[in-house]
């Protein structure tokens, strides 16, 4: 999930001020006398000293106040934190509220740019430059106004609404009245999003018109729902024992009340005009090169996903070679299964009903035993072992149709809420078991759970880094868990290897076909067919990764670009260490500073070694 761009109000500057001030007050002298008798070498030590404290109290406080500003112009996020100032707020997503979280992540900027880090601890120093570059690319980004598309078949308020709600914490009568405060504001929130919506007519800034007719099943049917199956019901099928009868029979009729009277209506508004005003606008062409300022629009995503200076055309390239080097290594394997080429095992694989499963449970089954057969090997491969649980559950029903095989939520800080690998059952009959193991390591351990959670409980590390978001790093580190199942063993049945390396040539493709469609203008067949032509994946698979990759531009870019980079690493520290390297020691210091930008990844590790170098000749 992302976060909103923030905005600093009135009174929390006035409270930096005073900051600033009270910390220059207590440093500075008061004592004529005693000044007077101190030798000026080392008044100047204690001028020195007391600055750089002022220094980095003002640090410390303005990243306070710029994540406390977060929380606030975030609500929902704050509330999967278990932050629950704000429990009975939903977003602000006025055009008013979106300009002044623009012009505070301008101010922000500014602030943050102004404090002199010299002479602070080398930690303290990256809490800045990651602030600085994090509240660049806001301000910057601003000019493409992404927010006057706010809807897709795969993301938006009408599906991520309702899936977050699960996420939040409910322990109090006043966690559920605070939420059914949350459920009137539903029609504010939404109509916000449609006057973005027309925002966005106005502007050329439209999705394709193919995917629009999914957006608006996808709120016609969260509007014809009854009020208890709605997922907006989800938390009153689990109120605490400790709640009485009178109030578990209350907040069940005024929250049932309130989806009917305020969601549902809200969704069938939405549907409608999505419907009849929104469609005809949509565009022709599935490319980001066919919207304003496209070149610069996809230039700006691919930088932010990848976290490098790459262009489009050299990822594409690093995609056709990986294609084929991993299509090599599928060759190799399926004739060692005694076929002779991919086309032929790749159909076999589809009339192959025993790598279908059986049932819905039956997927959950596999995901499990297969975390738990990492879960058992994770102490020889990491020094420092997540606190947080990690469960496996099945998406929601409602938007099982539009989302992935799998997906991680990560769990709260407080641990109340542990992460969670959601597993798509949907149309299980059409579905494969190959890519289950390989997939139950990237999202759960020592994937996405195992380096997200790590990152939750690093002592003394600012917030804003716990819960830091870097595609390149963070699916780069997922990639990499896969490649480590490998390399450990795991995928000893040859087809769920072959799985593995379809998921690899998955993250390969990635590369060809994004940079394909928002750069080089392809059609969307022309990624179907290079799907088709590469890979056995499930085209129920084919369509929806198409289709989010022309929705969601440059993030896929991330994951094998992410990957390649981590390895590298683990290269020349193997080569620079020699005898002296533990993969453990490599694997906390890659886990253990956040999700880090890979040229900041780079410089931790490289340090990393020459300080191990340092001890070694010692």
């Amino acid at each position: 999930m992302t976060t909103a761009t923030t905005r600093i109000g009135a009174a929390s500057a006035l409270l930096f001020s005073l900051m600033l001030g009270v910390a220059h007050a207590q440093v500075a002298p008061t004592d004529a006398d005693a000044h007077a008798s101190t030798p000026p070498a080392n008044r100047d030590a204690q001028r020195a000293a007391g600055d750089l404290a002022a220094r980095r109290a003002a640090l410390a406080a303005l990243i306070k106040a710029q994540w406390d500003d977060t929380m606030r112009s975030s609500p929902e996020w704050a509330s999967m934190l278990g932050d629950k100032r704000y429990n009975d707020k939903l977003s602000d997503f006025s055009q008013a509220g979106i300009e002044a979280d623009i012009e505070a992540s301008a101010d922000f900027l500014q602030r943050f740019e102004a404090i002199d880090t010299a002479g602070f601890p080398a930690q303290e120093q990256l809490n800045k430059e990651l602030m600085v570059r994090q509240l660049r690319q806001t301000v910057d980004g601003a000019r493409f106004k992404d927010w006057e598309m706010p809807l897709a078949q795969n993301s938006g308020i009408h599906i991520d609404l309702p899936m977050i709600v699960s996420a939040w914490n409910f322990e109090t009568v006043k966690d559920y009245d605070d939420y059914i405060k949350r459920l009137h504001a539903v029609p504010r929130l939404f109509e916000e999003n449609r006057v973005q919506m027309a925002r966005g007519v106005a502007d050329g800034l439209m999705p394709p018109k193919f995917l629009i007719p999914k957006i608006v099943k996808q709120c016609e049917d969260m509007a014809a729902l009854k009020a208890a199956d709605s997922p907006f019901a989800q938390p009153l099928k689990k109120f605490p024992k400790t709640f009485s009868a009178a109030d578990k029979a209350r907040l069940t009729r005024e929250a049932l009340a309130a989806i009917t009277k305020d969601v549902a209506p809200a969704y069938k508004k939405l549907a409608v005009y999505t419907k009849t005003q929104y469609l005809p606008h949509g565009r022709q062409d599935v490319g980001m090169w066919s919207l304003p300022d496209g070149a610069a629009r996809y230039a700006f995503k691919v930088k932010n996903a990848t976290t490098t200076d790459m262009t489009p055309d050299a990822i594409h390239q690093l995609g056709l070679a990986e294609v084929a080097r991993i299509e090599a290594q599928m060759l190799t394997t399926a004739q060692k299964l005694g076929y002779s080429d991919l086309a032929a095992f790749n159909r076999a694989l589809k009339d192959n009903r025993a790598l279908r499963p059986t049932s819905r449970q039956n997927i959950i089954d596999l995901y499990r035993k297969y975390t738990d057969q990492m879960t058992a090997q994770l102490p020889q491969q990491f020094g420092v072992l997540p606190k947080a649980k990690v469960e496996i559950t099945e998406v929601e029903r409602f938007r099982e149709k539009g989302a992935s095989a799998a997906a991680y939520l990560p769990g709260s800080p407080d641990g109340k809420r542990p992460g969670r690998v959601m597993v798509n059952t949907g149309d299980y009959q059409d579905r494969s078991v190959i890519g289950i193991e390989t997939t139950a390591l990237h999202e759960g351990v020592p994937g996405h759970h195992m380096q997200i959670s790590i990152a939750q409980e690093i002592a003394g590390l600012p917030d804003f880094r716990q819960q830091g978001n870097y595609t390149a790093y963070v699916e780069g580190w997922a990639l990499y868990a896969e490649r480590l199942g490998e390399e450990l063993g795991f995928y000893k049945d040859p087809y769920s290897y072959y799985g593995h390396l379809q998921d690899e040539m998955l993250r390969a493709i990635r590369l060809v076909v994004d940079t394909g469609l928002h750069d080089k203008r392809w059609t969307r067949q022309q990624v179907v067919d290079f799907f088709h032509a590469h890979s056995a994946i499930e085209e129920v698979d084919v369509q929806s990764e198409t289709d989010r990759y022309i929705v969601w531009p440059g993030q896929a870019l991330g994951y094998k670009i992410g990957q390649l980079k981590i390895l590298a690493l683990r290269d020349d520290a193997r080569r620079e260490l020699g005898d002296r390297f533990d993969i453990r020691r490599f694997h906390d210091q890659v886990l253990g500073a956040g999700a880090l930008p890979l040229d900041v990844l780079e410089t931790h590790i490289k340090d990393w070694v020459a300080r191990e170098k340092r001890v070694m000749v010692q």
